[in-house]
This record gives C-alpha cells, sequence and structure tokens, in this order.
C-alpha cells in the first residue's frame, strides 16, 4: 500500500532543490550585481545598493560573444546529427544481427567511453594538425562524436531491442526494403531514445572544453566555454562578466530540456524499464 508522503519528505525535498539551485542563484546574483560590490564588504550580500545588466551588454560588445555562441551550436547541432545517424544503423544491427562476442563488444564499446580525453589529447592534436583540421568545425565535430557514440549506440541498443521483430517481418512481407523498414517502421518507435540521446550529445559537445582549448585557437573559431576562459586579463578577473557569459549560455539548455522534458523522461524510463 502506497502511503503519502509526510511533511518530513517535502523538506528533505525542498532543502535539496535549494542546494542545488544556490550556485546558479549565485552566478545570476554576480552577474547583475553593480562591479562595486562584488567584492570587498558586499560580496557576499544578496542585496546591494546596484543592481545591473551592464555585465550582459559587455560580454556581447567587448568580446565577440555572439560567435562563440554560433560556434558552440554549429559544433553541438552538427555533433548530434552525424552522432544520431551513425548510432542508429550500428545500434540496429547489435540489436538484430547475431554475432560472436557481441557482449564483449558492447562492454568495450562503454568502456571507451570512460577512457579519458587528456590521454588521447595529443595524438589528436598532431592528426588535426596533419590533416589540416585545426581550427575547423570538422576539428572538433569528430572527435566529439568519437566520444558521444559509445554512450549513444549502448542507449540507442535498449530501444531497438525492445522492438518485435514480428514488425519488421510484416513490413517485409508488405513489400518494404530494409531501409523502409528502418526509417517509417523503426525510427518512429524509437523516437523517445532518439530525442534523450540527441539532448545528452549535443549537452556534452556545448559544454566541452579541452579539446575545444586545443584544437580550435583562433578567437573567431572558439566555442562558448574556451571564450569565457578567455575574459580574463593579465591583471583583472571579470567576474561580472564570466557570470553573466555562464547565464547566458545555461539559458538555451534549460530552455531545450523544458521544451522536450516529457519526451527525455519518457526516453529515460522506456529505456530502463524492461517489459
Amino acid at each position: 500500500m502506497n502511503k503519502r508522503a509526510g511533511p518530513a519528505f517535502y523538506a528533505v525535498v525542498a532543502v535539496f532543490v535549494l542546494i542545488v539551485l544556490f550556485p546558479f542563484f549565485w552566478v545570476f546574483l554576480a552577474s547583475v550585481k553593480a562591479p562595486a560590490y562584488l567584492y570587498g564588504d558586499y560580496a557576499f550580500d544578496v542585496i546591494v545598493p546596484k543592481y545591473t545588466i551592464d555585465q550582459y551588454v559587455s560580454v556581447f560588445t567587448n568580446h565577440p560573444f555572439g560567435r562563440y555562441l554560433l560556434n558552440s551550436f554549429a559544433v553541438g547541432l552538427l555533433t548530434m546529427g552525424v552522432s544520431l545517424v551513425v548510432a542508429s544503423f550500428a545500434s540496429y544491427a547489435i540489436a538484430r544481427l547475431h554475432f560472436w562476442g557481441k557482449s564483449f563488444f558492447l562492454g568495450v564499446l562503454l568502456a571507451v567511453s570512460m577512457f579519458p580525453q587528456i590521454a588521447t589529447l595529443s595524438p589528436l592534436f598532431l592528426f588535426m594538425q596533419s590533416a589540416g583540421l585545426r581550427n575547423t568545425y570538422a576539428g572538433l565535430v569528430i572527435p566529439y562524436t568519437t566520444y558521444a557514440l559509445p554512450l549513444a549506440i549502448w542507449y540507442l541498443t535498449t530501444f531497438f531491442r525492445k522492438i518485435p521483430y514480428e514488425l519488421e517481418e510484416a513490413a517485409k512481407m508488405d513489400g518494404a526494403s530494409v531501409l523502409v523498414v528502418f526509417g517509417k517502421v523503426l525510427l518512429p518507435l524509437v523516437a523517445p531514445g532518439l530525442f534523450t540521446t540527441a539532448i545528452i550529445v549535443f549537452v556534452d559537445a556545448w559544454h566541452e572544453f579541452l579539446i575545444a582549448l586545443t584544437i580550435n585557437t583562433k578567437e573567431a573559431m572558439m566555442t562558448v566555454p574556451v571564450g569565457i576562459a578567455m575574459f580574463q586579463g593579465e591583471f583583472t578577473f571579470p567576474w561580472g562578466e564570466i557570470s553573466a557569459a555562464t547565464v547566458t549560455v545555461t539559458f538555451p539548455i534549460i530552455v531545450l530540456v523544458l521544451l522536450f522534458q516529457s519526451r527525455i523522461i519518457s526516453g529515460l524510463t522506456s529505456g530502463a524499464v524492461k517489459e
């Protein structure tokens, strides 16, 4: 019998939410405080004599932040698109084909995603330099896709395994080709998994810092995380601008998750529950 949650439960949840949201609130507060009140006696005060949006204006007027955002969106969307296409076909093949060592292959695939980026950074840099891909979108999309594919394939394989094989057989008996069955029968059924995987891949590419810092060094090709790191000067550290840029960068991700939260939850739950 299910029991209604008591006041203690809601109190614990409220405290947990406050702890989680506090860093975001503090960053937002730092982004709207006047620079004079970011330090000294007012550094830890929530209420200060003056609030301003000058930091937000400065981010776009004193830095090419719009270009950083464009680069991050382009790299994130390209990585998401390539990863979904490759992972969809690979997951379908793994789920439907029977070959020796399938479980071992999936284990190795997942282990690859846990490999530290710093260990591959030097050869990756040399390869991109010799291939002429430094300071290009491809120079980031290729390694991002490489790191995103293992988790995407592993996740989508779960969805394809849940689809009854009889649906494919029925479509083939009606004269549908393999590609038609894959595109018109199977992909709509795994749409929740595709949405969830797409969001995860995009967010990972959006926030990645180390590879972007190493491969794309020209200011015009920097992504948002690298661009924000370059805000600091030799003798100054503009916390207000950095906070404003952080809020600006986080906002699209929040909107994206809120817009597709029902599909994301559906993807997470359907992929985790065995029928």
